[in-house]
């Protein structure tokens, strides 16, 4: 078979450090897309909207969605998917937030491992 007749899984790794400037627009645009949730049951809406309201960081959870990372993306489809977030203490000049690091020791570059 050829790479053409065949599906390839890739896992893409992507670690973003956000400020939020604004936490009632955050807020806000999470309780505007939780109660526009048609589908989201209301035992699991009132979960969510007393999250958003007491955590701006699970409020920027409800708003990021990875299928719009890779939606337009020709021949893409997203199999699957799991995100977080959390406050963190970040201080851009430190040297221990390096980009390039790997957190896990791993490589970045996994295609062509067999």
């Amino acid at each position: 078979m050829t790479t053409d007749e065949t599906s390839q899984f890739v896992r893409l790794r992507v670690e973003l450090v956000v400020e939020v400037e604004n936490v009632e627009a955050v807020t806000g645009a999470a309780l505007r897309r939780i109660a526009d949730d048609p589908d989201m049951p209301d035992d699991e809406r009132v979960h969510a909207e007393s999250a958003v309201t007491e955590d701006t960081a699970e409020a920027l959870a409800y708003l990021i969605d990875p299928f719009d990372l890779v939606g337009e993306v020709p021949g893409v489809e997203l199999a699957q998917a799991s995100w977080s977030s959390e406050g963190i203490d970040y201080d851009p000049d430190s040297s221990e937030w390096g980009l390039d690091e790997d957190d896990d020791g791993e490589d970045d570059e996994e295609v062509g491992r067999g």
